[in-house]
Order: structure tokens, then C-alpha cells, then sequence
């Protein structure tokens, strides 16, 4: 299998954190943006894009901050959405960690730009 790398990206979002989380953690949300299906059963989600399903598990959250989840069939890899609120501004951002092939980084970049631009619009930000 091929090495990943480390792909980190963040985006300011005009939400709060309380409003956002769920979109992060709650299967029905996640499915409104993040993948065209979501499925929870026995602590795995199941995210399905064009009819192939993948399988996570939330290894960490934190409510109103951060979840990770960890691929089952990917070891040891993961991704990592982080709410990261500047205290100075107020302002509210996700920071995004996710691993890919070199191969795939444009293409993958591309994918959470659209990703975190529909859950802007799904969430009026």
C-alpha cells in the first residue's frame, strides 16, 4: 500500500461551534454534506459516496471542538475535523486533517473545498 501524507486545511466558517458540531458528528447531518449517505450502527459509521461504502470510527470527540474518526479498513490512518475559535476575533474556523496519496492531493483539496462550501450553504454561513 501506498504512504500518505498529512494534508491539513482550514476554512473560516461563519457559524458557532455549538450550531456546527452537530454537522460533524451526527450521521443525518454529515449526510446533508459530507458524503452522499451516512449510516450508524454499533459505534461504526458507514459514509457511502456514489453507491461505496466506507466504514469509521469515532475514536475522539469533543463536544462544540473536534472529532476524529479512524478508517476501519485503512490503518492506520484517519480524519480530523477540528472547530477552532480565535479568541481575539471571535472568529470560527475548521481546521481539516486528512491523509492522502501524493497522487490524490489536488483532487482530494478540491473535494473538501466543495465539501465545506455545501455545509456553508446547508448551514446559512
Amino acid at each position: 500500500m501506498a504512504e500518505k501524507s498529512k494534508l491539513t486545511l482550514e476554512y473560516v466558517v461563519n457559524s458557532s461551534p455549538r450550531i456546527l458540531f452537530p454537522y460533524l458528528s451526527e450521521p443525518n447531518e454529515l449526510a446533508q454534506w459530507f458524503a452522499d449517505d451516512v449510516n450508524y450502527s454499533e459505534g461504526i459509521y458507514e459514509f457511502v459516496w456514489d453507491d461505496e461504502a466506507f466504514k469509521a470510527k469515532l475514536i475522539y470527540s469533543k463536544e462544540n471542538k473536534c472529532v476524529k474518526y479512524k478508517w476501519l479498513e485503512d490503518e492506520p490512518y484517519y480524519f480530523e475535523i477540528e472547530i477552532v475559535l480565535d479568541e481575539l476575533t471571535n472568529d470560527v474556523a475548521l481546521s481539516i486533517t486528512d491523509y492522502v496519496k501524493e497522487d490524490n492531493l489536488e483532487e482530494r483539496k478540491m473535494i473538501w473545498n466543495n465539501s465545506i462550501s455545501y455545509l456553508q450553504s446547508v448551514i446559512g454561513a
